[in-house]
């Protein structure tokens, strides 16, 4: 399995500039490059309570395709460069460690959505440094 350049990606314009700076790095290294947005489900009570019009309705905050959506964007902005995107379920600094073990580089926004707690470096960049055994780059 080749090496690959990994970016989490929340939303966050931490996330988008560190999706940039992967993309440069990749093509630089000539290795492929992995977004990886990581969705935490919702606790069972909110999770089964049903939405009016949440049926018909796509998501409000249009993230469904965010990964997608961003990885045909860093094509088009940075041609030659083989860019994958997957959103996956779980805890956002379980998700990226376990992504980073077959990584040649993890690139993360310096902090996230997270507010307060988030405010040097995000409580996943933290953690997600704190536990792996890969390079990790913050950008900002």
């Amino acid at each position: 399995m080749p090496r690959t350049i990994i970016t989490g990606l929340d939303g966050s314009a931490e996330s988008r500039a560190a999706a940039e700076w992967a993309a440069r790095e990749a093509k630089l290294r000539g290795l492929p490059l992995r977004l990886v947005e990581v969705r935490e489900p919702l606790p069972e009570p909110a999770a089964r309570t049903p939405f009016p019009g949440a049926a018909e309705a796509p998501p409000a905050d249009g993230r469904e395709t965010a990964p997608e959506e961003a990885a045909a964007g860093l094509r088009l902005r940075h041609p030659g460069i083989e860019v994958t995107a997957e959103q996956v379920p779980g805890r956002p600094h379980e998700v990226l460690v376990k992504a980073a073990e077959d990584a040649e580089l993890l690139v993360l926004g310096s902090r996230g959505l997270g507010g307060l707690a988030g405010f040097l470096v995000g409580s996943v960049g933290l953690a997600v440094v704190a536990r792996t055994e890969r390079p990790v780059v913050l950008v900002r």
